[in-house]
This record gives C-alpha cells, structure tokens and sequence, in this order.
C-alpha cells in the first residue's frame, strides 16, 4: 500500500469513528450506530466514498438532483449570490430579487390557476405550511368548523408535526404519542385493485365525506404518484374523478410535488401528467436539485379567494433564502437547456422494460414506474427484509437503490447515462433474482 492509500484508508477510518461518535443520523438507531457510508463526491450519476469506490447514484439520494452531482453553473450561482446578499429575511416587506424572480418564474411552469408563491426550506415544511394555509382560508371566510384533512394511507408528507400527522405509514408515525387532530385516512390508489379499482376508490370517498360531513373538511392531499410509499402510480382516470368530488363539496386540493416536480416524471409539475387541478402545490427537492435546501408552496384562485384579506402569521427564518432562489432559477435555466424533461420519460421507459422480467420471479409482486420514478415491490413474510438485503448486496456492486418497506425504489439522476442504466438494471436484477 502506497503512502497516499495509507493516509486515505487512515482518513476514512477516523471520519466513519468521528460520525459514530459524535452524529445521529435520521432515521437511524439511537445507540446503535451503522457503519456509515462516508461520501466524499459526486459527479453526474456517480458518487464516491472516502476510500474512493465509485457507485452509481439509483436513488438521486433522496430524489432530489435530476440535473445530477458536481454541477458547477450552480455552485457558481451560489457564489455569485453569496457575494452579492447572502441572506436578508424575507418577512414581512423585505423582499430580494432572486426570491421575485424565482417566483415569477414557477407560476409560468405551472398549472395556470396558480396566482402566489410561497418560498420554503424543503417539503416537510411545505405541507406544514399548505395544510395551516388551508385551514386558515376556510377559518377566516367564516367557515371555522373546517379543519378536516383528507390523506391516504402509504402516503407521505413529512416528518413535521402536521406534516407527519397526514402521513399515512404507521412506522414513521410509532411512538411519537398523539400528533396533531383532525386527519382521516382513505385507501391508498393501488391497496384495492380489478377493474373498479378507481369506482371502489372514489366511493370510498365519497363515502367518507358523507360520514365526517363536507362542511368539516378543509382539503384533500396527496402525491401525484406515491413515492415513501412505494412508488405507486394512481389509475389514470383516478385523479380527475376525485378532483371533481372534492369541488362539488369545496374541499380544496393540495398536491405533494416535493417528488414529482421538476422533471421526475417528464413534466415540470406531476399534476399536468394527471390532468390535477390543485389549489395548493408543495414542491422542494428537484428545485434546486438539492444543491441548496429549499422549496415552495404555490397558491392557486380558490384558496387566495377564501383568504384575502387573512393574516397569515406563519413563518421560517429562512424562508425566501436569495441563495436558495439563485439556484433554484440556474437548476430550472439546465433542465431546460439539456431537454431533461423529455430525457426522463425516454430513460424511465428503457429502464421500466429492462426491470419488467422480474414479475415472472414468484417473490416479485409488481414492477412500475412512471418517468424516472420507478419500484420493485416484494411479496412473502420476508418481502420488507429481503428488499433491505438487496439494497445491501447492490451497494456491495457498486449501485445504490433504497428499500422503502417491501419495495425498492428507484429515482436516478436525468443526466445518467445509458450505460450505466443498465449497469443498474443489470446489477438490481441480480440481487432481486436472488433474494
């Protein structure tokens, strides 16, 4: 061993002490720390460890970098910014042209009855913000009464206070004592199914909403396609259907993009791949590819109707970050540039077919996607482990995927390469063969 390998293999060694020590990892073990993986770089859809093994990024992290790692137009741009206004509070009537412009922007990629913005830090927070804004909206146009939020089991939200009360996943929720009231479960797109699956879903609503009394419900939210949970997408004609029920009884809508926005799933917002009509939008991730942690909440006509004139005395420090703004419009100017829209539908269907012969395997439930959001769902008593192990044994090759309970899901970056696609197909297909 040279002296260079010596000195790193020392470096790698004192980094993965100093993180057993001294960090607590979400969703980690309290006293019982893993082995951590050390990641020194990334580059496209590769990234490296400490010791310099390269794996090919399957899961974008936490799906959050469509436009891939190691890009320096968007580190520049925070630099350029950072030099210029760092930060300066966004509360109130301070205001900074980044955060206007970033604004601006959104609303011309988006649905067209979405009229304000509202900048976040991330997503958890977002749906925090979505669900206060439309409890406030119904609360000051004289309707307090209407506090209910519809959610779905398998959906996920976040792992705030509100945002974690509407996520439908009893693990994440176990032992946190009571969060907060007022949220009502249905089934969750795919936990039904045959060819009324969309008839049994949407009466189950209606259902629901006959029961609790439409007067009680403030909004309905949901992720265009389920991501946490198991990367399920809805029948096709299952969100038009529930669209026009919710209207008939004036609940809004909110629609979770913090996944499928910016390109995930070939469109700049999931709701136009369903033909959604929201009145809330809550994005983050893919805005400014996770360079800089951020996100948004756009309002559409309904809710600024029923609010105007509110006060809506919520609020982050860092809400509005100049920085996170820059980014965010220099990571939307390179989706746009290198057609990575288009890209992911292109990629997403080639790396669907390479995965599709795993259905014939008798532990493989189903194998979906839409765009470059795609899962691998197990079935038996031992599905949710033997996910875990084929996550383990795939980064053993070099390929990173993620075990959400009983499925593997994937969410690459938009730039990788065709190559190493299938070097991902390749590598996934061997672990889930062998389970």
């Amino acid at each position: 061993m040279t002296t260079q390998e010596q000195v790193g293999t020392e470096r790698a060694r004192e980094l993965a002490e100093a993180d057993k020590r001294a960090l607590i990892h979400p969703h980690s073990v309290i006293g019982a720390p893993a082995e951590p993986l050390v990641l020194d770089r990334g580059e496209g859809a590769v990234v490296w460890d400490v010791n310099g093994k390269s794996y090919i990024d399957g899961t974008c992290g936490l799906w959050q970098c469509p436009v891939g790692h190691g890009r320096e137009e968007l580190a520049a741009a925070a630099a350029e910014q950072m030099g210029r206004l760092e930060f300066y509070s966004s509360f109130g009537d301070y205001s900074n042209e980044p955060s206007i412009r970033l604004a601006e922007r959104l609303l011309d990629l988006a649905p067209p009855n979405m009229r304000r913005v509202f900048l976040t830090n991330g997503g958890s927070e977002g749906n925090e913000t979505a669900i206060k804004l439309a409890r406030l909206a119904h609360h000051h146009a004289g309707n307090p009464e209407r506090f209910v939020i519809l959610a779905r089991e398998g959906g996920y939200h976040g792992m705030g206070g509100g945002s974690l009360a509407a996520t439908g996943i009893d693990r994440l929720r176990a032992g946190y004592g009571p969060l907060m009231p007022g949220i009502e479960f249905l089934a969750k797109p795919h936990s039904v199914r045959g060819a009324d699956v969309t008839d049994r879903l949407v009466g189950e609503l209606e259902e629901r909403i006959a029961e609790i009394g439409p007067e009680r419900i403030a909004a309905f939210i949901g992720e265009p396609v389920l991501g946490v949970g198991g990367m399920v997408p809805p029948p096709e004609d299952y969100w038009p259907r529930v669209r026009d029920v919710l209207r008939r009884h004036g609940i809004l809508l909110i629609v979770d993009e913090v996944v499928t926005a910016f390109g995930r799933i070939g469109h700049w917002f999931g709701s136009a791949r369903y033909g959604i009509e929201p009145d809330l939008i809550v994005t983050a991730k893919g805005m400014t590819s996770g360079y800089i942690p951020m996100g948004a909440v756009l309002a559409g006509e309904r809710v600024l109707d029923l609010a105007d004139g509110a006060a809506f005395l919520h609020g982050f420090t860092y809400n509005g970050h100049p920085v996170g703004a820059a980014v965010a419009l220099a990571n939307i100017g390179i989706l746009e540039r290198e057609g990575l829209l288009e890209r992911a539908e292109t990629l997403g269907a080639r790396l669907l077919a390479a995965l599709k012969p795993l259905e014939r395997l008798d532990h493989v439930l189903e194998v979906r996607g839409v765009g470059m959001m795609l899962g691998v769902e197990l079935t038996g008593p031992d599905a949710a482990a033997a996910a875990a192990g084929v996550q383990a044994g795939a980064r053993a090759d070099g390929v990173i995927v993620r075990a959400s309970g009983t499925t593997i899901v994937l969410s690459p970056p938009l730039v990788i390469d065709e190559g190493r696609l299938d070097t991902l197909a390749r590598v996934l297909t061997e672990h889930v063969t062998a389970a």
